[in-house]
Protein backbone atom coordinates (compact mmCIF):
# COMPACT_ATOMS: atom_id res chain seq x y z
CA UNK A 1 0.00 0.00 0.00
CA UNK A 2 2.57 2.46 0.57
CA UNK A 3 3.00 3.01 -3.05
CA UNK A 4 -0.35 4.61 -3.29
CA UNK A 5 0.10 6.45 0.26
CA UNK A 6 2.61 7.10 3.05
CA UNK A 7 1.78 6.06 6.29
CA UNK A 8 1.40 7.87 9.38
CA UNK A 9 3.38 6.37 12.27
CA UNK A 10 0.64 6.25 15.19
CA UNK A 11 2.66 3.97 17.72
CA UNK A 12 1.54 4.64 21.53
CA UNK A 13 5.80 5.23 22.28
CA UNK A 14 8.89 4.93 21.20
CA UNK A 15 9.51 1.16 21.98
CA UNK A 16 10.97 -0.42 18.64
CA UNK A 17 9.25 -3.69 19.32
CA UNK A 18 5.74 -2.40 19.19
CA UNK A 19 4.78 -0.20 16.07
CA UNK A 20 1.56 0.95 14.34
CA UNK A 21 1.52 3.13 10.70
CA UNK A 22 -2.11 4.01 9.73
CA UNK A 23 -3.10 4.82 6.09
CA UNK A 24 -5.31 7.99 6.78
CA UNK A 25 -7.11 7.85 2.88
CA UNK A 26 -7.96 4.02 3.42
CA UNK A 27 -9.11 3.80 7.71
CA UNK A 28 -6.11 1.15 7.44
CA UNK A 29 -3.55 0.79 10.10
CA UNK A 30 -0.82 -1.71 10.34
CA UNK A 31 0.78 -2.73 13.20
CA UNK A 32 3.75 -4.79 14.53
CA UNK A 33 4.25 -6.84 17.80
CA UNK A 34 7.75 -8.09 18.16
CA UNK A 35 7.68 -11.26 20.40
CA UNK A 36 10.10 -13.88 18.91
CA UNK A 37 8.35 -16.35 21.13
CA UNK A 38 4.47 -15.42 21.49
CA UNK A 39 4.62 -16.21 24.68
CA UNK A 40 6.07 -14.53 28.04
CA UNK A 41 9.57 -14.90 27.48
CA UNK A 42 13.27 -13.11 29.55
CA UNK A 43 16.72 -13.65 28.51
CA UNK A 44 18.64 -15.67 31.21
CA UNK A 45 22.11 -15.19 29.75
CA UNK A 46 23.63 -12.77 27.21
CA UNK A 47 25.67 -15.59 25.87
CA UNK A 48 24.79 -19.31 26.65
CA UNK A 49 26.10 -22.42 25.76
CA UNK A 50 26.13 -20.99 21.70
CA UNK A 51 26.49 -17.23 22.14
CA UNK A 52 23.35 -16.35 20.74
CA UNK A 53 21.84 -16.25 24.39
CA UNK A 54 19.96 -18.54 27.03
CA UNK A 55 16.05 -17.43 27.78
CA UNK A 56 13.24 -18.41 30.25
CA UNK A 57 10.04 -19.40 28.18
CA UNK A 58 6.98 -19.28 30.47
CA UNK A 59 4.88 -22.03 27.75
CA UNK A 60 1.67 -21.72 29.51
CA UNK A 61 1.51 -18.10 30.10
CA UNK A 62 0.75 -14.89 28.10
CA UNK A 63 2.75 -12.24 26.35
CA UNK A 64 0.13 -9.57 27.31
CA UNK A 65 2.18 -7.27 25.60
CA UNK A 66 0.03 -8.18 22.52
CA UNK A 67 -2.43 -10.47 23.72
CA UNK A 68 -4.05 -7.57 25.31
CA UNK A 69 -4.66 -5.58 22.02
CA UNK A 70 -6.44 -8.61 20.40
CA UNK A 71 -10.05 -6.30 20.53
CA UNK A 72 -7.85 -4.01 18.96
CA UNK A 73 -7.95 -5.81 15.55
CA UNK A 74 -9.40 -7.29 12.21
CA UNK A 75 -6.84 -9.42 11.45
CA UNK A 76 -4.07 -11.12 13.38
CA UNK A 77 -1.26 -12.49 11.89
CA UNK A 78 1.08 -15.00 13.92
CA UNK A 79 4.59 -16.14 12.89
CA UNK A 80 7.45 -17.61 14.74
CA UNK A 81 10.30 -19.83 14.07
CA UNK A 82 14.30 -19.34 14.33
CA UNK A 83 14.73 -17.91 17.61
CA UNK A 84 13.29 -21.27 18.79
CA UNK A 85 16.92 -22.31 17.51
CA UNK A 86 18.54 -20.93 20.59
CA UNK A 87 19.21 -22.50 24.34
CA UNK A 88 16.07 -21.93 26.07
CA UNK A 89 14.62 -22.65 29.48
CA UNK A 90 11.35 -24.49 29.70
CA UNK A 91 8.78 -23.34 32.66
CA UNK A 92 5.49 -24.33 33.13
CA UNK A 93 2.69 -23.72 35.94
CA UNK A 94 5.61 -21.71 37.53
CA UNK A 95 8.24 -24.57 37.84
CA UNK A 96 11.07 -25.46 35.36
CA UNK A 97 10.31 -28.60 33.48
CA UNK A 98 12.96 -28.83 31.45
CA UNK A 99 14.40 -26.82 28.23
CA UNK A 100 16.43 -26.99 24.79
CA UNK A 101 20.04 -27.42 25.05
CA UNK A 102 20.77 -25.44 27.82
CA UNK A 103 23.88 -27.92 28.78
CA UNK A 104 22.99 -27.95 32.46
CA UNK A 105 22.70 -30.48 35.13
CA UNK A 106 20.03 -32.38 36.64
CA UNK A 107 17.73 -30.59 33.83
CA UNK A 108 15.97 -32.85 31.00
CA UNK A 109 16.97 -31.82 27.35
CA UNK A 110 13.57 -31.71 25.64
CA UNK A 111 13.70 -31.24 21.63
CA UNK A 112 13.10 -27.72 20.31
CA UNK A 113 9.49 -29.00 18.39
CA UNK A 114 8.58 -29.57 22.53
CA UNK A 115 8.86 -25.85 23.37
CA UNK A 116 7.69 -24.44 19.45
CA UNK A 117 4.18 -26.64 19.90
CA UNK A 118 3.70 -25.48 23.60
CA UNK A 119 4.11 -21.39 22.49
CA UNK A 120 1.70 -22.08 19.46
CA UNK A 121 -0.56 -23.70 21.70
CA UNK A 122 -0.52 -21.33 24.38
CA UNK A 123 -0.63 -18.42 21.73
CA UNK A 124 -3.82 -19.82 20.08
CA UNK A 125 -5.34 -20.23 23.31
CA UNK A 126 -4.78 -16.25 23.83
CA UNK A 127 -7.02 -16.22 21.00
CA UNK A 128 -9.75 -18.12 21.12
CA UNK A 129 -10.15 -17.41 24.86
CA UNK A 130 -10.45 -13.51 24.36
CA UNK A 131 -14.11 -12.35 24.55
CA UNK A 132 -13.56 -9.08 22.85
CA UNK A 133 -11.54 -10.71 19.66
CA UNK A 134 -14.13 -10.86 16.78
CA UNK A 135 -11.50 -10.66 13.64
CA UNK A 136 -9.49 -13.66 11.69
CA UNK A 137 -6.29 -15.35 12.56
CA UNK A 138 -3.67 -15.94 10.01
CA UNK A 139 -0.84 -18.74 10.91
CA UNK A 140 2.15 -17.72 8.81
CA UNK A 141 3.92 -20.95 8.91
CA UNK A 142 7.61 -21.77 9.38
CA UNK A 143 10.45 -20.60 7.00
CA UNK A 144 13.08 -22.56 6.72
CA UNK A 145 16.99 -21.13 6.60
CA UNK A 146 19.20 -22.06 3.92
CA UNK A 147 22.59 -22.56 5.05
CA UNK A 148 25.00 -24.76 3.30
CA UNK A 149 28.95 -26.18 3.78
CA UNK A 150 28.51 -25.93 7.75
CA UNK A 151 26.32 -24.68 10.51
CA UNK A 152 25.53 -21.03 10.76
CA UNK A 153 28.13 -20.07 13.56
CA UNK A 154 30.88 -21.98 11.63
CA UNK A 155 31.40 -20.32 7.77
CA UNK A 156 28.32 -21.99 6.22
CA UNK A 157 26.45 -19.89 3.61
CA UNK A 158 23.95 -18.80 0.83
CA UNK A 159 25.49 -18.06 -2.52
CA UNK A 160 22.92 -19.35 -4.89
CA UNK A 161 21.67 -16.82 -7.45
CA UNK A 162 18.04 -18.86 -9.07
CA UNK A 163 15.72 -20.79 -6.91
CA UNK A 164 15.51 -25.05 -6.27
CA UNK A 165 13.62 -26.78 -8.38
CA UNK A 166 10.92 -29.02 -6.61
CA UNK A 167 13.19 -32.08 -6.40
CA UNK A 168 16.15 -30.71 -5.78
CA UNK A 169 15.65 -30.06 -1.76
CA UNK A 170 13.34 -31.08 0.97
CA UNK A 171 12.89 -29.30 4.66
CA UNK A 172 16.00 -30.26 6.88
CA UNK A 173 14.57 -33.01 10.41
CA UNK A 174 14.68 -29.64 12.66
CA UNK A 175 12.87 -27.90 10.40
CA UNK A 176 10.49 -30.32 9.48
CA UNK A 177 9.30 -31.43 13.45
CA UNK A 178 8.50 -27.19 13.76
CA UNK A 179 6.32 -27.60 10.82
CA UNK A 180 4.93 -30.46 11.48
CA UNK A 181 3.91 -29.63 15.23
CA UNK A 182 3.33 -25.89 14.19
CA UNK A 183 0.44 -27.47 11.84
CA UNK A 184 -0.87 -29.84 14.58
CA UNK A 185 -1.14 -26.91 17.23
CA UNK A 186 -3.38 -24.58 14.52
CA UNK A 187 -5.70 -27.73 13.28
CA UNK A 188 -6.38 -28.14 17.21
CA UNK A 189 -6.83 -24.12 17.99
CA UNK A 190 -9.03 -24.14 14.70
CA UNK A 191 -11.67 -26.58 15.92
CA UNK A 192 -11.83 -25.27 19.34
CA UNK A 193 -12.16 -21.91 17.72
CA UNK A 194 -15.61 -23.25 15.91
CA UNK A 195 -17.33 -23.52 19.48
CA UNK A 196 -16.57 -19.52 20.35
CA UNK A 197 -16.89 -18.55 16.53
CA UNK A 198 -13.65 -17.40 15.96
CA UNK A 199 -11.75 -17.51 12.36
CA UNK A 200 -8.63 -19.21 11.36
CA UNK A 201 -6.94 -19.60 8.48
CA UNK A 202 -3.73 -21.09 6.66
CA UNK A 203 -1.15 -19.08 4.99
CA UNK A 204 1.31 -22.07 4.57
CA UNK A 205 4.45 -20.55 3.01
CA UNK A 206 7.29 -22.97 4.11
CA UNK A 207 7.31 -24.86 0.87
CA UNK A 208 7.02 -21.80 -1.63
CA UNK A 209 10.35 -20.56 0.74
CA UNK A 210 12.40 -23.86 1.23
CA UNK A 211 13.04 -23.16 -3.07
CA UNK A 212 14.20 -19.84 -2.83
CA UNK A 213 17.92 -20.01 -1.18
CA UNK A 214 17.92 -16.65 -3.45
CA UNK A 215 16.12 -14.25 -0.80
CA UNK A 216 18.85 -13.98 2.04
CA UNK A 217 21.54 -11.09 2.14
CA UNK A 218 24.36 -13.64 2.74
CA UNK A 219 27.19 -11.77 4.19
CA UNK A 220 25.72 -8.18 2.72
CA UNK A 221 23.50 -7.90 5.29
CA UNK A 222 24.74 -3.88 6.38
CA UNK A 223 25.70 -1.08 4.26
CA UNK A 224 29.18 -0.96 2.66
CA UNK A 225 30.70 1.56 4.96
CA UNK A 226 30.19 -0.41 7.70
CA UNK A 227 32.72 -1.33 9.32
CA UNK A 228 31.95 -4.81 10.56
CA UNK A 229 31.91 -8.80 11.12
CA UNK A 230 29.13 -10.72 10.57
CA UNK A 231 28.54 -14.20 9.88
CA UNK A 232 26.14 -14.90 6.77
CA UNK A 233 22.70 -14.41 7.18
CA UNK A 234 20.94 -17.08 5.47
CA UNK A 235 17.78 -16.85 7.75
CA UNK A 236 16.39 -13.19 6.66
CA UNK A 237 14.42 -12.64 4.36
CA UNK A 238 15.82 -8.93 2.90
CA UNK A 239 15.83 -9.70 -1.11
CA UNK A 240 13.00 -8.51 -2.86
CA UNK A 241 10.76 -10.98 -4.70
CA UNK A 242 10.67 -14.30 -2.18
CA UNK A 243 9.00 -12.25 0.74
CA UNK A 244 6.77 -10.19 -1.08
CA UNK A 245 5.58 -12.83 -2.33
CA UNK A 246 3.76 -13.86 1.28
CA UNK A 247 2.02 -10.05 0.90
CA UNK A 248 0.34 -11.54 -2.23
CA UNK A 249 -0.76 -14.66 -1.06
CA UNK A 250 -2.41 -12.52 2.16
CA UNK A 251 -3.91 -10.01 -0.11
CA UNK A 252 -5.49 -12.66 -2.23
CA UNK A 253 -6.72 -14.82 0.95
CA UNK A 254 -8.60 -11.67 2.40
CA UNK A 255 -10.08 -10.91 -1.05
CA UNK A 256 -11.27 -14.54 -1.40
CA UNK A 257 -12.72 -14.37 2.81
CA UNK A 258 -14.51 -11.05 1.84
Amino acid sequence: MQNVENPVEVSANDEWHFKRWKYTNYSFTVSTFWTPYLVRSEQEEVNGPTNSGLFNLYLDEFDLKWTTKLHEFDYVILSAGHWFYRPAMFYENGKLVGCFYCLRDGVKDFPMSYGYAKAFQTAFKAINSSPNFKGKTYLRTFAPSHFEDGTWNQGANCLRKKPFKSNETQLEPKGLSLYNAQMEEYRVAKDEGKNTGKRFRLLDTTQAMLLRPDGHPSSYGHWPQENVTLYNDCVHWCLPGPIDSWSDFLLEMLKLDK
